[in-house]
């Protein structure tokens, strides 16, 4: 049985003409972008890419008031203006239901 966990993750592909931008921009992200994922209680935040495919995983101890303060972060809507153009599905974090988490079934601490 899995206890709760404080760890989140998701993934996204990205279209083909945006792949080499899209990295481009997470290899050399924007200062103020980091600054404000830190402000809103995400840590240890990791990208991996697989192809076109791109797997999330981070911490947080409140991923909705986490959730809530970038959706209302104008840094963060600066940054997802530009990179949900590139993502196939919903990127807003203002929607229902813009990203499907992926369930953890396996942790060795």
């Amino acid at each position: 049985m899995m206890e709760n966990s404080n760890k989140y993750a998701w993934t996204w592909e990205i279209k083909e003409e945006f792949l080499e931008e899209y990295i481009e921009l997470h290899l050399n992200p924007w200062a103020e972008i980091l600054e404000e994922h830190s402000k809103a209680g995400i840590k240890n935040y990791s990208i991996f890419q697989n192809g076109n495919q791109f797997f999330y995983c981070f911490e947080c101890e409140d991923v909705d008031a986490a959730f809530d303060y970038i959706a209302k972060s104008e840094v963060c809507n600066r940054w997802n203006a530009i990179t949900s153009t590139m993502v196939r599905g919903s990127f807003d974090f203002n929607q229902p239901d813009p990203i499907k988490p992926l369930r953890e079934v396996f942790y060795l601490k």
